[in-house]
């Protein structure tokens, strides 16, 4: 009889995560739909379809911006690297390193950007090296796009498997295949109104589940206790000063990270795509620093969530911690909180999911459409094909993130490594690209080779064959320890500075 009625609880919980997963996926359509139609978008050419017509209103470049920060990735991520014993809250920089990069991005990039009035990130580099070199960067471009994208499906598809035992594969396809809809109906017009219904359910599911989670926990100075407790120094936010000398001076390598996630977040179609569509460059610098403060106050909840569920004892919920630290926020929402609350923090995730992945799928179509298909095929700025280019790169973008989504063990792993592959090749050359005028094509590519083969040469390293290879050396501490993903990055934007400095000599 007991078994009976687990068995209906299970049935009736599964049905109404359905309903609500279909609710909200309709939802959004609906917006998505909407705003299409109210801006007449098929009549508009490819240009303002990325760029909707350049009337961004500063509020609604605000939300767009933060909810497409704010993805599956940044939850399900954070809550991951907060709870993880092998990391602990020193370890979770994404959070606040990307928020930082926001604000970096609108005080140093986002004016002289909007000024020279492009349509993608990749219009510097066509401007300044040539139609080649710009389709070259946006193979990594593309990438980073790919990653993030998949990092969020995966969020997306463990929460749903985890906490109700949904069907991952059919999760996501449903779940991209609504984001593909709307964005190839309206293009940058509806993912912004979509995002601003998103950020408003991923605030409201999150803020409602973290009082009860903390009450589970015995409150907040019990959790915190426990937490510093269980992790010591790295329980806190930045390294202490012995972390950064003696042997085992760690804070380098924490410093290479920060400054891969601050420095890589930069360089995205993703972000540029709402500093080119806002009016203005004031627009485009003030909304860009406010919503890395958005950024940063939404990533506060999860982080609590996260060190809730490392510091929970698991058998007096007669449950077991997850198999895996990516899966601790949907355990956590399943075993600690009541039904109604877990619906509710699913609904946030949700949110989150689909508010990244149009972004960013229409991020990379518009890479291809108007810095590939275009300048290859030498159509005028206004051919309708580039528009059908454009909602055809949509498609396959989509089809590719969930193909790589089903792979992913790792949310927090694929999501570091998106910006790591942009930190390393792209960043040195928008710097150089943007504000050094002594910059030659050829320069530009020596910097991609030197960026490409240390970077693969630092990715050999760190697999399981090649870690073998290099413990039976005994490194000096400062060469164990030093931030590699810097020291690349850095060298490759003095080689495009010195090869460019020789050519013009020459």
């Amino acid at each position: 009889m007991r078994r009976s009625l687990q068995n209906t609880s299970a049935a009736r919980d599964a049905a109404m995560t359905t309903f609500l997963f279909l609710l909200v996926c309709l939802a959004f359509l609906a917006v998505g739909i909407w705003a299409a139609r109210r801006e007449s978008v098929d009549s508009q050419g490819a240009g303002d379809l990325i760029n909707a017509r350049r009337r961004l209103p500063t509020w609604m470049a605000c939300l767009t911006l933060a909810a497409t920060w704010i993805g599956g990735g940044y939850i399900n991520g954070t809550a991951e690297a907060t709870y993880d014993s092998t990391r602990g809250l020193v370890w979770c920089q994404a959070p606040w390193c990307y928020a930082l990069s926001l604000i970096v991005g609108g005080l140093v990039f986002a004016k002289p950007m909007r000024e020279r009035g492009y349509r993608t990130m990749l219009d510097l580099f066509e401007q300044r090296h040539g139609t080649r070199i710009a389709a070259a960067l946006f193979v990594p471009a593309v990438i980073g796009d790919l990653f993030w994208t998949s990092a969020i499906l995966a969020a997306l598809g463990g929460t749903l498997g985890e906490l109700f035992q949904i069907d991952v594969r059919l999760a996501i396809c449903l779940s991209m295949g609504i984001v593909v809809a709307y964005t190839v109906w309206g293009g940058l017009w509806s993912v912004a109104c979509s995002d601003i219904l998103q950020l408003a359910c991923i605030v409201f599911g999150l803020a409602i589940t973290v009082a009860p989670a903390l009450r589970v926990a015995g409150g907040w100075t019990q959790m915190s206790s426990d937490y510093v407790a269980k992790f010591g120094d790295q329980a806190r936010l930045l390294p202490q000063l012995n972390a950064w000398w003696g042997s085992d001076p760690w804070a380098w390598q924490w410093l290479d990270s920060a400054l891969l996630l601050i420095l890589g977040g930069v360089p995205w179609q993703v972000y540029f795509q709402r500093i080119l569509a806002c009016r203005t460059s004031r627009t485009a610098m003030s909304m860009s620093v406010i919503a890395g403060f958005i950024c940063l106050i939404v990533a506060v909840p999860p982080a609590v969530l996260g060190a809730v569920g490392a510091t929970l004892d698991w058998s007096a919920l007669a449950a077991t911690p997850p198999a895996e630290p990516a899966a601790i926020l949907p355990h956590l929402l399943r075993y600690a909180l009541p039904a109604s609350l877990s619906l509710l923090g699913l609904l946030a995730i949700l949110a989150a999911v689909m508010s990244s992945m149009d972004s960013s799928i229409l991020s990379s179509a518009s890479l291809f459409a108007w810095n590939v298909y275009r300048p290859l095929a030498r159509v005028p700025d206004a051919d309708p094909s580039i528009q059908r280019i454009l909602r055809g790169a949509i498609v396959a973008m989509g089809c590719l993130a969930i193909l790589l989504a089903l792979e992913v063990e790792s949310v927090y792993q694929l999501w570091y490594l998106s910006a790591d592959l942009v930190y390393v090749i792209l960043f040195p050359q928008l710097v150089t690209s943007l504000f050094l005028h002594s910059v030659t094509p050829r320069g530009a590519v020596a910097g991609a080779v030197v960026a490409v083969l240390m970077r693969a040469t630092l990715f050999a390293a760190a697999t399981e064959q090649g870690a073998r290879m290099l413990a039976t050396v005994d490194w000096p501490v400062p060469l164990r320890y030093a931030p590699w993903l810097t020291l690349a990055m850095l060298c490759s934007l003095s080689t495009i500075v010195v090869v460019s400095r020789m050519r013009s000599r020459a």
